[in-house]
């Protein structure tokens, strides 16, 4: 099964080599896509030096779109059957990837969810925040008749051609609420596995923000009733 790992990235020098290395040594990518959308930290610059290296393509967005429109990007320019969303900023970690992928392998799912809330190790801070994905998960659920834990999960596996037929529109953080009222509006078959998390705070150059749950809780509802 050939695997493509998409890496959106926005100013994220500090971390992006060390992402890609991890990445590199699960050795289950048969290419890494990094999209960098519109970085002014040197991002660029570094990314630059790494592409064309085991297995490292490199998309450049000229300006700032959003990491949705930088995933989307990616999902066009993938090549392989299955796709895995892996953030730069090292909240999670490429060793979950035998996990993610072994339930499409088996053939009981065709999207693969990693949720930080079936026990899993973490990093136990930004309490606001996991209130705020606990409340956009359950109106998930209510909305389209489902038992997700983790709705906003960065960890999304899925084959391509999933993921093709959505017609995404997500431009920001709206990609996870869009994704997945897509999926689960046409019924397509997922599961959730249990991943380690290590979220950083804003000092450490999180960029998700409060507004950003509002926008997410809009999208829901818009989906379930518009395609």
């Amino acid at each position: 099964m050939n695997v493509s790992v998409v890496i959106p990235v926005y100013n994220e020098q500090k971390t992006i080599l060390e992402i890609l290395r991890r990445v590199q040594a699960m050795n289950v990518a048969s290419e890494i896509i990094v999209v960098d959308d519109g970085s002014s930290d040197g991002s660029r610059d570094i990314l630059a030096g790494v592409e064309g290296q085991n297995c490292v393509r490199v998309v450049l967005h000229e300006s700032n779109q959003g990491k949705g429109a930088a995933v989307r990007t990616g999902i066009q320019h993938a090549q392989g059957e299955v796709i895995v969303i892996q953030d730069a900023d090292l909240e999670y970690d490429p060793r979950e990837y035998p996990n993610l992928l072994r339930p499409i392998q088996e053939g009981i799912a065709d999207v693969v969810y990693g949720s930080r809330f079936l026990g899993g190790a973490r990093r136990p801070i930004l309490f606001w925040n996991m209130v705020a994905n606990k409340i956009l998960t359950l109106v998930t659920n209510v909305l389209y008749n489902n038992i997700l834990t983790d709705m906003e999960t960065g960890y999304k596996v899925f084959r391509r051609e999933v993921a093709l037929g959505l017609n995404l529109r997500a431009r920001r953080f709206d990609f996870e609420p869009e994704f997945t009222a897509k999926i689960l509006k046409r019924k397509v078959r997922i599961y959730e596995v249990p991943i380690a998390f290590n979220p950083r705070d804003y000092s450490e150059g999180k960029k998700i923000k409060a507004w950003d749950a509002f926008e997410a809780m809009w999208t829901l509802f818009k989906y379930r009733f518009v395609d």
